[in-house]
C-alpha cells in the first residue's frame, strides 16, 4: 500500500532535499474605530508579472475574540500606485468589525495564497478605540 508519506520518507532516507513551500510571516498593527468595518487584506488574481491567474485565497487561522471577520469576493480596479496599475481583477478581501461596545486590544491571524503560489501568514494586533485616529496608522490595506 502506498501512502502520501512514501516519497518524503524515501527522499529523507537517501539524503535528498525536497523543495519547501514559500511562506513568510508578517506582523502588523491597526487602530480602528469601534463597530466600524475595516479591510485587513486583499488578495488579487494578478501574478507578479501582472498577468491574471486564479484568484488568491484568504484563510482565517485565529479569529478575533472581540469582533468578527468576513471574507468577501469582489472585482476591483487597482490604483495607479499599485504594482499592476489600473488593472481590473477578481479579489478575495478580509474585513474586521469589533463588537459594537468593545474598546481595547484584539488580534487576528490569517493566511493568504497568491496566484503565484506564495503563502504568507499575517498577525494583526488591532487597537479598537472610541474615535478614529486623526492620522491613520499602517496596517489597514488600501488597494
Amino acid at each position: 500500500m502506498r501512502s502520501a508519506f512514501a516519497i518524503p520518507l524515501l527522499a529523507a532516507s537517501i539524503g535528498l532535499a525536497l523543495p519547501a513551500a514559500a511562506q513568510t510571516g508578517v506582523f502588523r498593527s491597526a487602530s480602528v474605530e469601534k463597530g466600524k468595518v475595516v479591510r485587513l487584506a486583499v488578495v488579487t488574481a494578478l501574478k507578479k508579472d501582472c498577468s491574471k491567474g486564479e484568484v488568491g485565497s484568504v484563510r482565517v487561522i485565529t479569529a478575533p475574540k472581540n469582533g468578527q471577520l468576513a471574507v468577501r469576493s469582489a472585482t476591483l480596479k487597482t490604483p495607479a500606485s499599485f504594482r499592476c496599475p489600473n488593472a481590473e481583477t477578481a479579489a478575495q478581501q478580509l474585513f474586521y468589525q469589533s463588537k459594537p461596545s468593545f474598546t481595547g486590544a484584539d488580534e487576528v491571524s490569517y493566511e493568504t495564497k497568491t496566484p503565484d503560489g506564495t503563502t504568507e501568514t499575517f498577525t494583526v494586533k488591532i487597537t479598537v478605540t472610541d474615535k478614529p485616529d486623526a492620522k491613520p496608522k499602517g496596517g489597514l490595506l488600501e488597494l
